[in-house]
């Protein structure tokens, strides 16, 4: 029994609704893959007999549980290499010169997944910049889905995904084994900090950052949606700050309030000066 096409909207309708995703009936084979091991794991006959009992009646705890699996959790560490090189080399020099005085920094990994990118950033600071050991440094990821904020936070990955991106040296120095895992450090770890955030919903008081990675979400993102989230980015944005985003993002004739870095292949945008 296929799922039939007025359900498969209704997928679409629901998670566009509740995390601004954009997809299509077309993406059957992905709402097949996705939600069919959910619907075995909650004990419905099929994947059909779930959504039909969604339709007839919408739990909240279900509603999560569908949105949650169709979010796309594909992260790796130090992901696209080129960000990174460019936040060691040049982001983070220029700001630590300019936050001497008051020896901060606020960092955050938006849409941080499985937490790779905030571990990784931390891991870089701890590789590389040694003068930071008495600074006030923060680094806030945040995602919607609560299963992929649940492994962030317990900082536990198996060998295929230390595998993926993490250099040989930061894996001995950096995790430790536990069982079949590797754990993140403590000394890694400790600046690191995971909450739940809708970037379609409201969004919570934070503080002013001074680097903000929204990277490979915006691609998922309707025009408007885009437009909404990178307003409200610039708004808690430092007006030196630095925004990085995915390699097929931009900004451009999104928001003027961006302009693109003078960093090659970076994906960096400054606030444009008033």
């Amino acid at each position: 029994m296929a799922v039939d096409a007025a359900a498969l909207e209704y997928v679409c309708r629901l998670v566009r609704k509740h995390a601004a995703i954009v997809l299509d009936s077309s993406k059957d084979y992905l709402i097949d893959a996705r939600l069919k091991p959910l619907s075995k794991e909650l004990g419905y006959e099929s994947l059909e007999h779930m959504l039909q009992a969604m339709q007839q009646r919408e739990s909240t705890e279900l509603v999560t549980r569908v949105v949650d699996a169709m979010t796309t959790n594909e992260t790796t560490f130090f992901r696209d290499v080129q960000p990174f090189e460019v936040l060691r080399t040049n982001v983070l020099p220029a700001l630590i010169a300019k936050r001497q005085s008051r020896r901060t920094l606020r960092i955050w990994s938006a849409a941080s997944s499985t937490g790779q990118e905030a571990y990784s950033i931390s891991m870089l600071l701890e590789e590389h910049f040694p003068q930071l050991k008495d600074w006030d440094i923060s680094i806030l990821g945040t995602d919607i889905s609560g299963s992929a904020l649940s492994k962030a936070k317990a900082a536990r990955y198996h060998q295929l995904e230390v595998n993926r991106g993490l250099p040989a040296r930061y894996l001995t120095k950096y995790l430790e084994r536990d069982g079949m895992y590797f754990k993140i450090r403590d000394s890694v770890r400790k600046r690191v900090e995971f909450r739940h955030m809708n970037l379609a919903s409201s969004w919570p008081a934070m503080q002013t950052m001074d680097i903000v990675f929204v990277r490979n979400v915006l691609i998922y993102f309707d025009i408007e949606t885009r437009r909404s989230v990178l307003s409200r980015t610039r708004q808690r944005l430092a007006p030196d700050g630095y925004l990085f985003v995915g390699s097929t993002e931009t900004t451009v004739n999104i928001d003027s309030s961006f302009v693109r870095a003078p960093f090659e292949r970076s994906s960096c945008y400054l606030p444009t000066p008033p």
